[in-house]
């Protein structure tokens, strides 16, 4: 993840500041953002994603971001919600683990196919995981019986 000062506007009330926030994945996706500091607290104002993200992805994007962002805007985050300090990596969003998480990652796979988008990418970003994780999650969730099995390859 890369954040950079965009722009910075000062007033009497104080100053605003903006700054461009990108996450880059493997597989090329890309999210780019603009955030703004005003008064002490952190907002995100646009965000474009290629592929698009859903609702749920924007909350996990949330989570991904929180701590890098404060730090580079100079907002303290915080404790993260595990205790982690702020400034020791992105907070990523806790994901179950056993049969509740393989159920979990069948439900995004399967929405991500209706959707018509990337359904590993959608594993990727609801687990906060890299490819190679998402797609041993994906497998366990085939061996539990909650995915279909894969067609060979001919």
């Amino acid at each position: 993840m890369s954040v950079w000062p965009a722009w910075a506007v000062r007033d009497d009330a104080g100053a605003t500041a903006w700054f461009g926030v990108r996450l880059e994945f493997g597989d090329g996706a890309r999210v780019d953002a603009l955030a703004v500091v005003s008064e002490g607290c952190v907002s995100i104002e646009d965000v474009r994603a290629e592929p698009a993200l859903s609702l749920d992805d924007l909350t996990a994007l949330a989570d991904w971001i929180e701590t890098p962002l404060s730090e580079a805007c100079g907002v303290g985050a915080g404790s993260g919600a595990d205790g982690e300090e702020a400034g020791s990596g992105p907070v990523v969003p806790a994901w179950p683990r056993g049969v509740e998480g393989q159920w979990l990652v069948a439900q995004k796979y399967r929405a991500a196919q209706e959707q018509g988008v990337d359904p590993v990418l959608a594993v990727m970003r609801a687990t906060g995981q890299d490819r190679r994780k998402s797609l041993r999650l994906i497998g366990q969730a085939r061996d539990a019986g909650f995915l279909t099995r894969r067609r060979a390859r001919r």
